[in-house]
């Protein structure tokens, strides 16, 4: 009688497992979408390289990555050049030697593509806060911004600060495992700006990959461990470089650099996504 009842018991359990409605789904990232958040062209690529191809223009994208969680909801990593630059015939120019930009699609069309209102997005992380990367925050005035204190407290040239005080914040010091399950890892790599920070994403057919923000800015650059004349601390880019390459080995992860526009034409983007 026992015996029977274990074997009824565990048919039950298999039986409610197999179907969709019942069964657990595990927790973790599920998709993650790439948005083009701006294009933009350097007059001289030797602002990022020093002494390479100097005077020479180059071409750069600059992404933002829409990441949805299957507990946790919708997360967005950078959020790219102002959304008004889209409204601009000839893109903003450059100032100095720093790139010309210009919006082909706005953030808020590519949002809307895949069925998400800016509403929707909880969470929002940016790798720092030059405003190709922070230049949409406030599309999402009541997601937890999640920011390294460095960067949040590293006023702006003229001494004002870099973010609204009312908007939610969680002050990092350091990596961060956003939700505990190791799907979503933002990991300190300063140097390019006081507080700079990567984030390492895993996904269950995609594997995993690691965006740079501007901890590299192309993969010449990577390739050879080159520092922009224009980052905050040259040896914290060089360690933080190191630390990105510990995390490619121990990870078996992919290097996805924001401004690398080779690399870049050859993702997927939304509506497409990566799971």
């Amino acid at each position: 009688m026992k015996l029977a009842y274990l074997v009824t018991a565990a048919t039950v359990s298999i039986m409610l497992s197999a179907q969709p409605g019942i069964a657990q789904t595990k927790a973790g990232v599920d998709k993650l979408y790439v948005m083009n958040c701006g294009e933009g062209v350097g007059p001289d690529q030797a602002r990022w390289s020093p002494g390479v191809n100097v005077g020479k223009p180059l071409a750069i994208s600059d992404n933002c990555y829409l990441i949805h969680h299957t507990t946790q909801g919708w997360f967005m990593w950078d959020t790219g050049v102002a959304e008004a630059i889209a409204a601009m015939p000839d893109g903003q120019p450059g100032q100095g030697n720093g790139p010309a930009w210009h919006r082909p699609k706005t953030l808020a069309s590519q949002l809307d593509l895949v069925g998400v209102k800016p509403s929707d997005v909880k969470y929002v992380a940016i790798s720092h806060t030059h405003p190709d990367h922070a230049g949409n925050v406030e599309m999402f005035p009541q997601a937890m911004l999640l920011v390294q204190k460095a960067e949040y407290d590293w006023p702006l040239p003229n001494g004002s600060p870099r973010f609204k005080p009312e908007h939610p914040v969680t002050k990092l010091t350091g990596d961060k495992d956003v939700f505990g399950d190791g799907s979503l890892t933002i990991i300190s790599t300063p140097g390019h700006t006081p507080g700079h920070q990567s984030l390492l994403v895993k996904l269950p057919k995609t594997g995993t990959v690691l965006l740079t923000g501007d901890a590299v800015h192309f993969k010449d650059n990577w390739d050879n461990r080159r520092v922009p004349e224009g980052n905050t601390d040259k040896d914290q880019t060089v360690a933080s470089m190191q630390r990105i390459a510990d995390f490619l080995s121990k990870e078996q992860a992919k290097l996805w650099i924001n401004h690398d526009k080779v690399q870049t034409d050859g993702l997927k983007h939304a509506p497409e996504f990566y799971d």
